[in-house]
């Protein structure tokens, strides 16, 4: 058997609960793929992207909801052997990919203050662009459970304030598209167990303004944080997920419902009104 067909197998087989399962079931909680969808499916040439990819082939292959998909790879200035490993990796995992170039990290690199953050918003608008271009209505984005969960507790704990990874998004600033997250229930865990149970090699990160500094970044320290707590409560992360889903408004001081605040004290001090 084809390397590529074991690794699909794989992803249907040993991994049904861990990914498959979990894949499907972010689908169906969220409506995230719906008949006659256009997507472009955006790999960067990580696990979890490549991933993506292989789910969204699956998906085409055995369900009954009719879209189109298109696998892009947006070249933001890698070096050499990093381009090269993607393309290799594309070949073994037999994805035929769009590969374009952006000079994102030319201008990155000159950026004082948070370069990475500059370097995300630039690769979503030229992907948002792209989509555009060829008439797709969805980019899909390989962001993952631990994502998710990290992002809840940067904005606590940076930010102070209480904000998600959501599971799809319209755009403001391009009308008909959407992003979607189809791998929101997967763990970062099952993804580099199934990496490894492939003996599939990916790039990490490629920009080297980050690539010694990966340890420093707030989102590391996070990441440690949560491991810690899971060693107290193993169910941690979902717990910190679900406080997403469990918000009361009545327990909170203030929340905002798009651009107007809403204090507690709006309700509190209403007679009429019994909380």
């Amino acid at each position: 058997m084809e390397k590529y067909k074991e690794i699909e197998k794989s992803i249907i087989k040993k991994y049904r609960k861990q990914i498959w399962g979990k894949f499907l079931r972010a689908l169906k909680d969220f409506e995230l793929i719906n008949e006659s969808d256009k997507i472009l499916v955006c790999v960067s040439g990580g696990k979890d992207s490549m991933l993506l990819a292989k789910c969204i082939e699956e998906l085409k292959k055995h369900s009954k909801v009719n879209f189109e998909y298109k696998i892009a790879i947006m070249n933001p200035g890698y070096n050499k052997e990093n381009l090269n490993l993607i393309i290799d990796n594309c070949k073994i995992l037999n994805i035929d990919p769009i590969i374009f170039d952006s000079d994102i990290f030319n201008i990155t690199e000159n950026i004082d203050g948070n370069p990475c953050y500059l370097c995300a918003r630039m690769r979503r608008g030229i992907l948002y662009n792209k989509a555009r271009e060829l008439g797709y209505n969805k980019i899909a984005l390989g962001h993952h459970f631990n994502d998710v969960i990290e992002t809840i507790m940067l904005n606590i704990l940076y930010t102070g304030q209480y904000s998600s990874m959501m599971p799809k998004l319209k755009s403001d600033n391009f009308p008909g598209i959407e992003l979607i997250r189809p791998m929101y229930y997967i763990k970062e865990d099952d993804i580099i167990s199934w990496a490894k149970y492939n003996d599939l090699k990916f790039i990490n990160c490629a920009c080297k303004l980050s690539k010694n500094k990966e340890k420093e970044s707030k989102r590391y320290l996070v990441k440690k944080i949560i491991e810690d707590l899971k060693k107290f409560n193993k169910d941690v992360d979902w717990c910190i997920y679900k406080s997403s889903c469990n918000v009361n408004l009545n327990t909170i001081i203030s929340y905002k419902d798009g651009t107007k605040k809403i204090s507690f004290l709006d309700k509190y001090n209403d007679k009429n009104n019994k909380m």
